[in-house]
């Protein structure tokens, strides 16, 4: 999809939509809003099917053709915030009749993503389109604003007469409508260009709202005269008069099936005997029986707080029922809290001082596209009651278990904690001493080498291969010493390692592997799931991994019997049994909300990792910049689940900064090696010369697995277009 902004010279595109859609009013044709443009900055949108961006627009070609939406709207910079529209009565996403609902959500990530990239919107006030007015009853809309977050800001009430169904009028306003014939009232229409019963009219409806609402009409005489003149099919007046005086009245706007009553008023004469009820038979019951809604408008004072109880009597006295107009506020940016500086989440983020319209991780919509589910089972947990070492963790333990092959899942609070308790736990249970040495990967993220460290082991640096990044199988025997007590092999970027000869010279030297999956979920090695190839396995379920926690999580996974009970006592203060303690534990555990919600996203974990790799063909398919080199793509496509998209260019910065001025939001994994770390100052003299190459050219491209053909194209065309 595409979004063009809406200018003067696409009022006649946008009317014709207006008549072909089926929700618009002539409310949302230009020439009703165009009259707010000295009180309103216009930001609404048109939304295009077939449509590039890279297009060269002509005016002529931008046609109702392939125009699958618009969205009227308008923008507050001082609150930096969209409404649609606050000219409006009501005034959300028009389509046409044939529109889906699976489209409607894209529609509005699309409207949402752009105010948010492109104008800096920091709120969206939304006002949907009352059913009533719609050829095809439904509320596509709705659903994509509860997918988007949004929250019911205000609930106006009117009341409408279903011409199909309607309620039995009452007794009480057949009565008064028989009064006000006999007294002499009588119903009269306005002609078109009746200048001078509109300045009757209005001025009785001035003195009716200021005496009884302390209020004005929203529309001048001199607006209303312009729209009427403007629209004299759709905008009426109905008047009562008594010996040729307006006693009473009523603005009707109409459209299609539905008649809206606007600006009712009645005098004193007109009140005491019965003149609106007289009006209001007259309408329901002869000049709008042929429609299927008459629509009395909002009864709501005080901003939409206040409930007029005389007015929703009197309306319902002509069998009239509750229809409600709703506007919704949503927050367009990812609704996550700010991390702290040191958090990984702040580096993962750090880009957001360039607008990105491909975000290089929107983990907010990955949410959303788990939506309803995911809201309601966090509620499920939290109404239960129930927030540590129940049910849940239970069941995420077993479904993890099965899909990783795995005979034992020991949920964990982080995946910190897991690589670190399996360390900790080999060194109490094998008598492994202070210092013994375990080998990682040197070009790893640093919670790898920190889990050796927090053991009280010694990390053993280990060269990647420049071709898939991942640690060299033989580069490992040439370290390994009398103190080597395990290898741990970091599935990096997704791609599992080469595990066969690392786990041979494991067996020929007689160590523990200790798989680092936290990047990796999913992948497989020979028909094996990576956290099933070695002695055990650590995960991390960090929010932007391939399968995600609301926050912190983790587990380990392993056939050993004796590790896994060893690991779960660890984790819960070394206790197996409450308030006996069988060692020196710690606390981390998963809490019940985090394997709920995972629970939920595995059952997804292999189609989005499918996405994914999707992702990756076409990025390697298409982009063929020679001074960008891509990763090496597995024979087997299933080794790799592609958390990271890594390629490399000397000129790393100058292409972050080219693809940032497009748009394009990126990541370095890493920018400094662990080696050159202060947090491991005696190694600062050391050389690693492949992983600083690694850490020095490594930029990660945008990739998930909600990401659209376009956004993959423009990607492509971005890195294809860099030059030094």
């Amino acid at each position: 999809m595409t979004i063009i902004p809406y200018s003067i010279n696409r009022k006649e595109t946008w009317d014709a939509f207006i008549d072909l859609s089926k929700n618009g009013t002539f409310l949302l044709k230009r020439g009703f809003m165009d009259y707010h443009s000295d009180r309103f900055f216009d930001c609404s949108l048109l939304i295009y099917n077939g449509i590039s961006p890279d297009d060269e627009f002509k005016e002529n070609r931008l046609t109702t053709r392939d125009l699958a939406a618009v969205f009227p709207a308008n923008w507050v910079e001082e609150q930096l915030t969209v409404y649609s529209h606050q000219g409006l009565t009501y005034g959300g996403l028009v389509t046409l009749p044939d529109v889906t609902q699976k489209e409607v959500m894209e529609m509005m990530e699309s409207v949402i993503g752009y105010y948010r990239d492109m104008m800096g919107a920091r709120r969206l006030i939304y006002k949907p389109i009352p059913y009533i007015y719609s050829n095809i009853p439904s509320g596509e809309d709705l659903y994509a604003l509860f997918r988007a977050g949004a929250r019911l800001e205000r609930r106006l009430v009117s009341t409408c007469v279903s011409m199909q169904y309607p309620m039995k009028m009452a007794t009480l306003r057949i009565r008064q409508a028989r009064k006000a014939v006999d007294h002499g009232f009588y119903i009269d229409r306005m002609t078109e260009g009746d200048s001078e019963t509109l300045c009757e009219y209005w001025a009785l409806l001035e003195h009716v709202l200021l005496k009884y609402h302390n209020s004005h009409p929203t529309h001048s005489l001199q607006e209303m005269q312009l729209l009427m003149d403007r629209f004299p099919k759709n905008i009426r007046l109905y008047t009562v008069r008594h010996e040729k005086r307006i006693v009473a009245g009523a603005v009707i706007f109409e459209w299609r099936k539905v008649a809206h009553m606007q600006y009712i008023a009645s005098g004193e004469e007109g009140r005491e005997f019965g003149a609106l009820d007289l009006l209001f038979r007259h309408l329901i019951g002869e000049r709008y029986k042929q429609f299927d809604f008459v629509d009395f408008g909002t009864s709501n004072e005080d901003g939409g707080r206040v409930l007029n109880e005389g007015l929703i009597h009197q309306k319902e006295g002509f069998g009239g029922r509750a229809v409600c107009y709703d506007t919704y506020e949503i927050s367009p940016l990812p609704a996550l809290p700010n991390p702290p500086s040191n958090s990984p989440l702040q580096e993962e983020n750090k880009d957001a001082t360039a607008i990105c319209t491909v975000p290089y991780l929107d983990l907010r919509r990955i949410s959303a596209s788990f939506e309803p589910e995911l809201t309601a089972e966090v509620a499920r947990v939290v109404q239960g009651g129930w927030y540590l070492l129940g049910q849940e963790n239970e069941h995420f333990s077993k479904a993890f278990a099965e899909f990783c092959g795995a005979k034992h899942c020991v949920p964990t609070g982080n995946g910190l904690d897991a690589l670190t308790m399996i360390l900790v736990a080999y060194k109490r249970m094998l008598g492994w001493a202070e210092g013994d040495e375990v080998i990682v990967p040197s070009n790893t993220y640093i919670a790898s080498i920190l889990a050796v460290s927090r053991a009280g082991l010694q990390p053993v640096l280990c060269e990647p291969l420049l071709d898939d990044l991942l640690i060299n199988p033989d580069g490992i025997e040439p370290l390994i010493t009398d103190r080597t007590r395990a290898i741990m092999p970091v599935h990096l970027y997704g791609r599992v390692c080469q595990m066969q000869p690392i786990m041979e010279v494991a067996q020929r030297h007689g160590l523990k592997v200790i798989e680092d999956v936290a990047q990796a979920q999913g992948a497989r090695y020979h028909g094996l799931r990576a956290g099933h190839l070695g002695d055990a396995a650590g995960f991390s379920f960090y929010p932007g991994k391939n399968i995600g926690a609301l926050g912190d999580a983790g587990c380990i996974t392993t056939d050993d019997d004796a590790l896994a009970d060893y690991v779960r006592a660890m984790a819960n203060y070394g206790s197996n049994e409450k308030y006996l303690n069988l060692m020196k534990g710690l606390n981390s555990r998963m809490d019940e909300v985090q394997a709920a919600v995972l629970c939920l996203k595995l059952r997804r974990l292999d189609e989005d990792n499918e996405a994914r790799r999707r992702v990756a063909e076409a990025y390697t398919g298409g982009i063929t910049n020679p001074l960008v080199a891509l990763p090496k793509m597995p024979s087997d496509v299933s080794e790799n689940v592609w958390h990271i998209y890594p390629v490399r260019t000397p000129e790393r910065n100058a292409l972050r900064e080219h693809l940032s001025k497009a748009g394009i939001g990126t990541m370095i994994h890493y920018p400094v090696p662990p080696h050159k770390q202060q947090a491991y100052a005696e190694w600062n003299a050391l050389s690693f010369p492949i992983s600083e190459r690694i850490h020095r050219e490594e930029l990660s491209l945008p990739i998930s697995p909600l990401m659209t053909q376009e956004e993959i194209r423009r990607v492509v065309k971005a890195v294809n277009e860099f030059r030094i």
